[in-house]
């Protein structure tokens, strides 16, 4: 019979999903339609294609497959794709600038109040709950469901547990170490004979690499990766790109065009991977992920290179022996901190990063409060950024400057209305300004035009929007910290010369963004002045930066002490 479960097999194996689609929407009796042969249904039209339109029909089946049965093991697995297919959709609306039907988020709550204990024991149902919270940007749960499974074996549970505990106060440095370093139990070391031997180059010039997952959509890392693919001496530095990411675009292209060699190694295993470096002799190679993106850091626990080196995509300690360096600076990192790090740090002259700039001439532009006759502040920061303890100071500041407003925007693929809630929460909704992301980045940069004061965010500190903000002219009020990730903005403004943005506490920054709202005079200097120093100050000092970062890399290939 043609909805034998061996039929249906047979078809599957033979990748004839169509027509097993056909059996069951139309040839099989409703009446006979179980809670595997739905979900069947379900699984077929995604392999088709991840079309919008079969997104929807397969959340559809998958949750009739669900309710048809509930707690037997087809049901439960067709739950989990109704989670996971559900988030597909969003992404894809995200995406697209698409509205996406917010009463599912409600749904799969509902389910997961009905199912605690599996979504709590089993990993595969707490993965997908987990991209759930991460999407309405609710980090706590993040959090509580990361830590049931954080003694696995599954390394993935350990970085995305690291990470998203550098956006909360809750994890000092000391913790963040501590995780770190049992990170770097999870990582297999292979037998050195399925890999071959290091071996030294023989060229004159040294060969340095960078492995990196996100080389594509104008994406952060890329303005500072750019900053020393565009000063190096050829003569003595031959460069290799290692790409990590199914995503190539028109960024990815022009970085190619950049480097000497560049190599897709998202689709080799870590053997294939290591092999294909390895056999490349490079002499210092560079791990620009650390926990987050699509990380390869199994790659560097297998030692791609003599010399490795943590720098620009993740701003911490990630934990692995074999990582040799933390490139830093002297405001990010302090001397007695060090032992906090499990990586030796290198500190660059002035600042850890520098951005290349932008192609558009750099205006100023007069502050909008003179138009609006009232302050605006903003922040373009990552809305994961925006954690309880920033919504309660800035509905503060928000409370005490009269008909202040603030305008946020994000770019990750997240839904703000739990944010909006915080905000409302706190009495201050009618202040807020929610952007919609914009792909066109001129239009993003001219946004910057309508705010007055950028208020960074803590302890996860802004890096990239901070750049952009000082770049049009706008001060960024930040926040001291207490280790890497939350002393950017200390190291920014201090590059800047512009210690008079930097707080010292919550309270201190309250005070501080309302004695700038409340002296327009003052503020317009301080402006003014950002406008003037940027171009000139380390921030966007290539050639600076540049030397100083090859002279580090040429003495640490001629073992020269730092």
């Amino acid at each position: 019979m043609k909805e034998s479960a061996s039929f249906l097999k047979k078809l599957f194996d033979e990748k004839k999903y169509l027509e097993i689609i056909n059996i069951i929407d139309n040839e099989i009796e409703k009446d006979k339609l179980n809670s595997g042969l739905i979900n069947l249904s379900g699984v077929c039209k995604l392999l088709i294609n991840k079309s919008k339109n079969n997104l929807v029909k397969s959340i559809d089946d998958f949750r009739k497959s669900y309710l048809k049965e509930k707690n037997t093991p087809n049901a439960l697995e067709a739950l989990k794709n109704f989670i996971n297919t559900s988030m597909d959709l969003f992404d894809l609306c995200f995406s697209e600038n698409q509205e996406f039907p917010k009463e599912i988020f409600e749904e799969i709550l509902n389910y997961l109040e009905d199912n605690k204990a599996l979504f709590e024991k089993n990993e595969p149902f707490a993965q997908a709950i987990i991209r759930v919270f991460k999407r309405r940007l609710d980090t706590d749960n993040v959090i509580k469901y990361l830590n049931y499974f954080k003694d696995s074996d599954n390394a993935d549970i350990l970085c995305s547990l690291i990470y998203n505990n550098c956006f909360q106060s809750r994890w000092n440095q000391k913790k963040i170490f501590v995780a770190a370093k049992s990170l770097n139990t999870k990582f297999p070391l292979y037998d050195e004979k399925e890999i071959p031997k290091l071996e030294n180059n023989n060229d004159k010039r040294i060969n340095i690499g960078f492995v990196s997952a996100d080389i594509r959509d104008n994406h952060s890392v890329t303005y500072f990766l750019k900053t020393v693919l565009l000063n190096y001496d050829k003569q003595k530095f031959k460069i290799f790109l290692f790409l990590n990411s199914k995503k190539n675009d028109e960024t990815t292209k022009n970085f190619k065009d950049l480097v000497d060699t560049s190599i897709d190694i998202h689709e080799l295993n870590d053997i294939e991977a290591i092999t294909k470096i390895r056999n490349l002799k490079i002499d210092i190679i560079f791990d620009m992920m650390g926990v987050t993106s699509d990380y390869r850091l199994a790659l560097f626990k297998n030692r791609l290179a003599p010399i490795q080196i943590s720098w620009c995509g993740f701003c911490n300690t990630t934990g692995i022996d074999q990582m040799d360096y933390l490139i830093a600076d002297k405001n990010v990192i302090k001397s007695n901190e060090e032992d906090l790090y499990s990586e030796k740090i290198i500190y660059l002259s002035n600042i850890w990063n520098c951005h290349v700039g932008f192609k558009q001439e750099k205006s100023e532009y007069p502050p909008p409060y003179k138009n609006n006759n009232y302050i605006t502040f903003g922040s373009f920061n990552n809305f994961k950024k925006i954690n309880d303890e920033v919504i309660n100071t800035w509905s503060t500041i928000l409370k005490k400057v009269k008909n202040s407003k603030l305008i946020l925007k994000g770019s990750s693929k997240a839904s703000s209305s739990l944010l909006l809630k915080k905000f409302e929460s706190n009495n201050v909704l009618s202040s807020i300004k929610l952007l919609p992301f914009k792909k066109n980045f001129k239009n993003h940069l001219i946004e910057y035009t309508n705010i007055d004061l950028a208020l960074d965010t803590f302890p996860y500190n802004g890096v990239t929007t901070s750049f952009e903000a000082i770049w049009m002219g706008v001060p960024v009020l930040t926040i001291k910290g207490y280790n890497f990730n939350s002393r950017c903005g200390e190291s920014i403004n201090k590059n800047l010369k512009m210690q008079n943005l930097i707080a010292e506490n919550k309270e201190d920054y309250i005070l501080k963004a309302i004695k700038l709202s409340e002296n327009p005079v003052n503020l317009d200097k301080t402006r003014k002045e950002i406008f003037e120093k940027a171009l000139l100050s380390p921030l966007f000092n290539t050639n600076e930066f540049s030397n100083n970062f090859f002279n580090i890399l040429k003495n640490l290939q001629n073992k020269d002490c730092l």
